[in-house]
């Protein structure tokens, strides 16, 4: 932790937010993936902090924030509450960043807060409400299918993002990682699954927003980006070559460079 950042937390409906705070000026938040902690987003955060204010949570069940216990059901909704209340809190309009679930959150965010978000910049939000119901063929962790938190879900979790064997070439800690947020990665990719936010509903995000990708992601998630674009009225689409799901994280120089040319476009 830098010199001039802090570790801090916001109480939200009895559960605990904590967040990293670091730099001053306008807020730009940033919404990690499912699976991972804020720290995913620490280097782009300091990189920011010399002109902006980075605000870092963890959602919920994730990093110093809040556990979920394993078998509590969870819907997303808790986790948006809770952003929108940190939001609420900065006083002031914000930058939003996301990666993946982070992503859908910062949409949602925007939707539910239009005054208070300057810019939006997001790498594959999972916004499955866009897709048709033949969109799924290819998914291959169907709504379905879903029979657990076992070692098979969360290595067809993983393998369906990055590729088959993805869950296999991990390292006995990274997925040992997982493990331990199985249950909360689970109920949250069955209540995404059913979000029905529309096409139209996200075309009345008038905010400018930087929709990232990668050429690598799979077929419906490309879709996403694809119907994304085609109907939010201020958006640049940018797919990176050779970059899958988590390029924040396997490019983060790349993805960190875009999102800050962005946010600095609209500061």
């Amino acid at each position: 932790m830098t010199a001039d950042s802090a570790q801090k937390a916001l109480e939200v409906d009895g559960r605990t937010l904590a967040y990293r705070d670091v730099g001053a000026g306008t807020p730009v938040v940033l919404v990690h993936s499912g699976g991972f902690s804020g720290r995913q987003w620490r280097r782009l955060g300091d990189a920011l902090a010399p002109t902006h204010r980075s605000i870092i949570p963890d959602l919920l069940g994730y990093g110093a924030s809040s556990e979920w216990p394993a078998g509590a059901p969870f819907h997303f909704r808790l986790d948006l509450a809770a952003l929108e209340a940190l939001v609420l809190h900065l006083g002031q309009p914000v930058h939003l960043v996301g990666h993946s679930y982070g992503g859908f959150l910062a949409l949602q965010a925007a939707l539910a807060h239009p005054s208070l978000v300057k810019s939006l910049a997001v790498f594959e939000p999972v916004a499955f409400g866009v897709l048709e119901p033949e969109d799924w063929k290819d998914s291959p962790f169907l709504p379905s299918t879903f029979e657990g938190t076992g070692e098979a879900w969360l290595s067809a979790f993983v393998s369906g993002w990055n590729g088959p064997g993805a869950w296999d070439a991990l390292n006995a800690e990274t997925q040992q990682a997982f493990r331990k947020v199985g249950w909360k990665v689970y109920q949250e990719v069955i209540t995404l699954s059913d979000d029905r936010t529309t096409r139209e509903r996200y075309g009345t995000i008038a905010a400018p927003t930087l929709l990232l990708g990668g050429a690598r992601t799979p077929a419906f998630e490309r879709r996403v980006l694809e119907r994304l674009s085609q109907v939010m009225p201020r958006t640049e689409l940018q797919v990176f070559e050779g970059m899958g799901h988590m390029g924040p994280i396997t490019h983060g120089p790349d993805v960190n460079a875009a999102i800050l040319r962005h946010v600095r476009a609209w500061s």
